[in-house]
């Protein structure tokens, strides 16, 4: 195959539409969220999907360009760091006869714009540049490497329909100090520092033109700049390229220039073919371990594969010092800081397809224990409370106050009171060690995170009177109600946490002696503190009527106004805004998942018709004010056999990003429910729970999905599983790793490799 044939191959979408996002032509009014859904990442770089023309000096706003961990404060009025965007390396201007080549948004109906998911590019055919004495056509690409993440590769293509006049191209950098200082500008390198937090970053760049397959080189060139001139003719083919190499240093003093040239040379000496097909070869390897097949519903495939290829952007398995931001790489909203999104919505997902990702994630919290136990000893209370909003070092990112649309200054209780966050985190961990086996990340890391946490909530909770511990003062996952006592789900979590740390304590006395001796010894904890932990667990109050199975989400919260939702209908706004801050707090009204959550979280804590009858009395009752929320109630619903409800969840969160129905997608697509989606379809639909001995699959499928496929890993070994509806069958295969148990509805059998399982659900 020609280097030509080559361009053509990598500038043309994959074919199945099934596997493409596009948008033709130009609508000013949801350009911004476009942006978002056709971003492309690789966990350290990201790119908003930004139009690749000019539309004039007026229309002309930078490709917003993020690194993963590169926090800095901005101004002098808001003290919370945020992520900082790095230059935009994309830029390109074309000028004819010396005057600029301009897109206006009239001329750009034939333009399409095309997110490719399986191969992790964004292209753009069909951009005609007509000027009077000129006709180009013009395709784009340009993407982040899965393959080598410093790398991004930009890709041009323009053949000349007619004209022949002077023609210059202008490569250059943009916005080079939105919120960097410059230390040098080199002819293909810039090195740049935060203001604040003492990192650095550099950026390499080489670009190069051929025109008719021959190398055509630059007329002038300058920092970061390149221009190339020459008279065209009708029937030319010019092809521009660009590598970019970026590295980040967040050691104070330091020069990562000669890194970012080390990692541009060898991207050159793959040259772009070589680079895009690493990068193919990447994506290829992630979607056969993650992807999702549903046979019979081509609305849930395209959201399964749209989520599971931001899930699959937004993880860098080899920075253990960052983590998932609430809009991962794809915006700046909530400043990139860290919730506990990422290990209740997003670690299912890499837990069970990609562990390295997990670990990292993990380590990430490890990394940041030193902030978690700041955080609480801060308040009066030992072991780690870990931050609500985190960045870089772990310390409370969450702002005291913010202003309301009506102009009025409201108090966050967020920081100081959602305390669930440090349960999350010690729930996160043990699911992690309970599906790898990765004892070795337990010994480093995980142990510790198990017994801070724990030690937390024995230091929160308080015996009180009438003989039970109680936590007061808090927040749950449901934000509308603050300053509760007793929330349901932080209790029931909490008493969890507790359990899990004595557990692991237990473990490392018996399995590993030496390491409990220097652990306990750093941590100074003892039997008598041990002895304390077992007696909060056992006497913590967590809400729940045994007479009716019904958890109270806090205390007090059944005597509150209950509001018919059905009523409000067809809203545009939250209810909060509906009702009223005031009344809201004083309804029943739950802003989002959170006794639904906990049945999401820990089913076994409901026993009998209990996780039903909770199911139905909280579902009608949620206003869904949070984009998380629909997801955890559809899994919920799945798992109690509601698979027509689950699939309306499904639908739901889908279209927060894919059909903006929100609005709320300008500053970055929701990675967390779209973690929600992925855990709705395989532990709702397929049913997946995690077992001592293996894995059990109890599916719910909707009505119309014929069957449903997909792979996942379990210590070592990799599953690949079938649910076929129509035929009433559950196969299975174990494609790596030594022989294990596999169950279908509680009924184990022995899994083999290379050796299928059928299992008939009918008679089960």
């Amino acid at each position: 195959m020609t280097e030509q044939e080559t361009m053509a191959q990598i500038l043309t979408p994959t074919a199945d539409p099934a596997w493409v996002l596009s948008v033709d032509g130009y609508d000013p009014l949801r350009e911004s969220s476009i942006e978002s859904r056709f971003a492309i990442s690789n966990g350290f770089l990201g790119i908003r999907g930004a139009r690749a023309a000019s539309r004039g000096a007026r229309w002309v706003v930078p490709a917003r360009t993020y690194v993963a961990g590169l926090f800095d404060v901005s101004g002098t009025e808001h003290q919370t760091p945020g992520l900082v965007p790095a230059a935009d390396w994309l830029r390109v201007r074309f000028l004819a006869a010396g005057e600029p080549l301009l897109l206006h948004p009239g001329d750009v109906s034939s333009h399409r714009m095309t997110l490719d998911l399986r191969r992790g590019a964004l292209l753009s055919q069909g951009s005609r540049i007509k000027a009077p004495d000129l006709g180009l056509r013009a395709q784009t690409l340009r993407l982040v490497s899965l393959s080598d993440r410093a790398i991004g590769l930009q890709l041009i293509q323009m053949e000349v329909d007619s004209g022949a006049v002077d023609v210059t191209i202008e490569a250059s950098f943009e916005g080079m100090e939105l919120g960097l200082i410059h230390d040098r500008l080199d002819q293909d390198v810039g090195v740049w520092h935060t203001t604040q937090t003492g990192k650095h970053l550099a950026m390499a760049s080489e670009p190069a033109l051929q025109i008719d397959g021959r190398v055509h080189p630059p007329s002038a060139r300058g920092k970061l700049t390149w221009s190339w001139s020459w008279k065209c003719r009708p029937g030319q083919v010019v092809c521009f390229q660009r590598f970019v190499a970026v590295v980040r240093s967040d050691i104070p003093d330091t020069d990562p220039g000669l890194e970012a040239r080390d990692k541009l040379q060898s991207a050159l000496h793959l040259g772009w073919s070589g680079v895009f097909a690493a990068h193919e070869s990447a994506w290829a390897k992630r979607w056969h371990d993650s992807g999702v097949e549903v046979d019979g519903d081509a609305v849930a495939q395209r959201a399964l594969r749209f989520a599971i290829y931001h899930l699959n952007s937004a993880a860098n398995p080899s920075d253990e010092s960052v983590s998932i931001g609430a809009r991962a790489l794809t915006g700046d909203d909530y400043h990139g800081h860290v919730f506990w999104d990422t290990e209740v919505f997003l670690l299912p997902f890499y837990v069970l397809t990609w562990p390295a990702a997990a670990r990292a994630l993990l380590m990430y919290r490890f990394h940041t224990l030193p902030a978690a136990r700041a955080k609480a000893a801060g308040m009066g209370w030992r072991g780690a409370l870990y931050a609500w909003e985190s960045a870089d070092t772990g310390a409370e990112m969450t702002p005291l106050e913010v202003l309301a649309p009506d102009r009025q200054v409201i108090r966050i209780l967020c920081g100081s009171q959602e305390q669930h966050i440090s349960a999350d985190v010690a729930y996160a961990v043990w699911q992690y060690w309970h599906a790898t086996g990765d004892d070795g990340f337990l010994l480093e890391a995980g142990a510790e995170i198990l017994l801070e946490t724990g030690r937390f909530w024995s230091s929160r909770a308080k015996l009180e009177a009438d003989g039970c511990c109680h936590i007061r003062g808090v927040i749950g996952p449901d934000e509308y109600h603050e300053t509760i006592d007793d929330n349901a789900y932080t209790n029931v979590m909490a008493r969890w946490n507790i359990r899990r740390a004595l557990d692991v304590a237990a473990a490392l006395r018996e399995r590993w002696p030496a390491c409990w001796t220097t652990l306990s010894g750093r941590l100074r904890l003892d039997e008598a503190e041990l002895k304390q932990w077992r007696n909060v667990a056992d006497t913590l109050v967590t809400g729940l009527d045994p007479a009716t199975g019904l958890f109270e989400q806090f205390a007090g919260y059944f005597d509150l106004e209950d509001i018919d939702l059905t009523k409000y209908a067809g809203r545009t706004v939250p209810m909060d805004v509906v009702l009223g801050r005031e009344r809201t707090q004083q309804s029943q009204v739950v802003k989002q998942a959170d006794v639904v959550a906990l049945l999401g979280l820990l089913p076994e804590q409901f026993k009998g018709k209990a996780a039903a009858a909770n199911f139905r009395y909280y579902e009608p009752r949620c206003s869904h004010g949070s984009s998380l929320s629909p997801a955890m109630h559809g899994l919920v619903a799945a798992r109690l056999g509601d698979s027509e409800m689950a699939l309306r969840f499904l639908r739901k969160t889908a279209d927060i990003d894919l059909a903006d129905t929100q609005v709320a997608t300008d500053g970055g697509i929701h990675i967390a429910a779209l973690g929600g989606i992925w855990m709705l379809t395989v532990l709702g639909f397929a049913g997946l729970s995690l077992r001592d001995d293996g894995i059990d699959i109890d599916p719910h499928l909707p009505g119309d999905w014929h069957s449903l496929t997909f792979r996942v890993q379990w210590r070592g070994r990799c599953l690949k599983l079938r649910d076929d509806q129509d035929k009433q069958i559950v196969g299975s295969v174990l494609e790596a790793g030594e022989p294990m148990v596999f169950s279908v509805r509680s009924k184990p059998h022995e899994l083999r490799q290379g050796t299928g399982l059928q299992v008939s659900t009918a008679r089960l």
